[in-house]
């Protein structure tokens, strides 16, 4: 691996904010890929950490801090991302949300970072989002794909309301719904009527873009 690339990693997962943007700002510099950093520096850093929060090598202080400095690492890549039309042009929308009574959005974040890689354009609803809010802006930005998490098996039956709200909005099959999360499974997501079900934010980037295919 690329020296600067593991120096921005170490940084996210150190929670050291400027020493983050000082080594993105290097790497964009020096003419790296944006796909590349996004893909191999801040993305594969964030999985990481939700690999150490699993196994109980991280907490949540340290999750919520390096979601931080990744969201805004994520913000100086994203325009040299999208401005090489080589590197990725949006076609196609995804909307993102967690859905309602879930207040946790690492995964989630870590997604549509993934499907800006691979050339979509992601409206970010945020976490606990009501079916309401995630059929109204199905209406508003059109996206072929919607993606819903719930890391909680609390939250998981709101999956399924945001999946009936969508059908009863007269939404489908024009736009394709996908779910993940840590207790959600294939089987849940044929049970609930989704599309489709990643267990892994490049699973999901992959998923997004077979769907459109």
């Amino acid at each position: 691996m690329d020296e600067r690339l593991a120096t921005l990693q170490q940084a996210i997962l150190a929670q050291d904010k400027e020493g983050a943007l000082e080594a993105t700002r290097t790497l964009l510099d020096s003419q790296i890929s944006p796909r590349v950093i996004l893909e191999s520096g801040l993305a594969a850093a964030m999985l990481e950490l939700g690999r150490r929060w699993k196994c109980g090598e991280a907490f949540l202080p340290e999750v919520v801090v390096s979601a931080d400095i990744f969201a805004r690492c994520s913000e100086l890549v994203e325009p040299a991302l999208l401005e090489n039309p080589e590197e990725a042009r949006p076609s196609h929308r995804l909307v993102l949300a967690t859905v309602k009574g879930d207040l946790h959005d690492l995964g989630k974040n870590i997604v549509g970072a993934m499907a800006k890689t691979v050339g979509f354009e992601v409206k970010d609803l945020g976490k606990n989002v009501p079916a309401d809010e995630i059929v109204a802006a199905a209406r508003e930005h059109s996206p072929c794909i919607v993606g819903l998490s719930a890391l909680l098996t609390t939250t998981m039956p709101q999956q399924r309301v945001a999946v009936e709200a969508i059908d009863d909005a007269g939404l489908r099959p024009g736009v394709k719904v996908i779910v993940g999360g840590a207790p959600v499974t294939q089987s849940w997501a044929d049970q609930i009527g989704a599309d489709g079900y990643a267990p892994d934010a490049a699973s999901a980037a992959e998923l997004a873009r077979s769907l459109v295919a």
